[in-house]
C-alpha cells in the first residue's frame, strides 16, 4: 500500500478515551465558573423584577383607591378645624390706620383699572385723558365722583380742557373696591384730602347709581353738575383709626 494512503495508527498516536475525558473534564469546570461579562449586559436579577412587580401592585391599589385617599373629607372629620399651637393662636393680619389700609386697596384697583388712560402718576397725556391731579372732579363732592367711576363719562367735559369719552369702571366693583379706589385718587399722585371714603358710603353710591333715571348708560356733565354735586351719605370715619387690612372692617368688629 502506498505510503499516501497510509493512516496513523490511533492506539499508537492518540489515546482516544483519555482525549474525550479531558475535554469533558474541562467542559465542566468551564460550567462550574461564573460567567463574566461585559459591563452594562449583565442580565438582570429575577428579585428586581419581582420586587418592581410588588411596588406596583402596590401602586395600583392606592391609585384605585384615591377618590377616597386623596379626598380631604374622608382623611379629616367634618367640620374639622386644626388647633393652634399653645401660644402661637392666629390673630389675623395686623391692623392698620384706616387712610393707609383703604389707599393699599386702592393702588390695586388704580393699576388694574386707571393706570392705562391716566397714568402711574395719574397726569394723563394731556389731551385725550384729563389728569386726577388737583381736579375739582376727583377732590370734590364724594358722590360725583362715584358717579364718574361707576358709570363713566360722555359728552364733552371741561376742566381746563375739554375731554371726550370715559368708560364706566363699576362693572364687578364691590363696595371694598369702590371705596380703596375713590380714597386713593383724593389722597395720592399730591392729592391730600385727608379722608376716607368708607364702605358703607361706596354701598351708598352703588344704590345711587342703580337707582339713576339712566341707569346702565354713561353720566354727563349736565346729569352730573345737576343732580350729584353731594357728599355721600355715611359715618365719617377717622383716618387714623385701626382697621383690618384685607376686609376694610375696624379692628374691633373684625372677625
Amino acid at each position: 500500500m502506498s505510503s499516501l494512503n497510509s493512516k496513523p495508527d490511533l492506539e499508537d498516536s492518540i489515546n482516544v478515551a483519555e482525549a474525550h475525558g479531558r475535554v469533558v473534564r474541562e467542559a465542566a469546570a468551564c460550567v462550574r465558573e461564573k460567567r463574566i461579562v461585559d459591563n452594562g449586559i449583565a442580565p438582570i436579577s429575577l428579585w428586581a423584577f419581582v420586587s418592581c412587580g410588588v411596588v406596583l401592585l402596590i401602586a395600583g391599589g392606592i391609585l384605585g383607591d384615591g377618590g377616597r385617599l386623596f379626598s380631604y373629607g374622608s382623611t379629616f372629620r367634618e367640620n374639622y378645624v386644626r388647633t393652634p399651637a399653645p401660644g402661637a393662636e392666629d390673630s389675623g393680619p395686623v391692623p392698620k390706620e384706616a387712610l393707609a389700609a383703604y389707599m393699599s386697596k386702592g393702588s390695586k384697583i388704580y393699576s388694574a383699572k386707571c393706570n392705562g388712560c391716566h397714568g402711574s402718576d395719574a397726569k394723563g397725556n394731556g389731551s385725550t385723558f384729563p389728569s386726577l391731579v388737583g381736579s375739582k372732579w376727583v377732590l370734590g363732592e364724594t358722590e360725583r365722583l362715584a358717579m364718574i367711576i361707576l358709570n363713566g363719562m360722555e359728552g364733552p367735559v371741561s376742566d381746563g380742557k375739554t375731554y371726550g369719552v370715559m368708560p364706566p369702571q363699576g362693572i364687578g366693583m364691590t363696595p371694598e373696591d369702590l371705596a380703596g379706589i375713590m380714597t386713593y385718587v383724593r389722597n395720592n399722585f399730591g392729592n391730600s384730602n385727608g379722608d376716607v371714603v368708607t364702605i358703607e358710603m361706596a354701598k351708598a353710591a352703588i344704590e345711587i347709581s342703580a337707582a339713576r333715571k339712566n341707569a346702565g348708560k354713561a353720566s354727563t356733565e349736565g346729569e352730573l353738575t345737576s343732580e350729584h354735586v353731594k357728599v355721600l351719605p355715611g359715618e365719617v370715619l377717622d383716618p387714623k383709626t385701626m382697621v383690618d387690612p384685607i376686609t376694610l372692617a375696624p379692628a374691633a368688629a373684625a372677625p
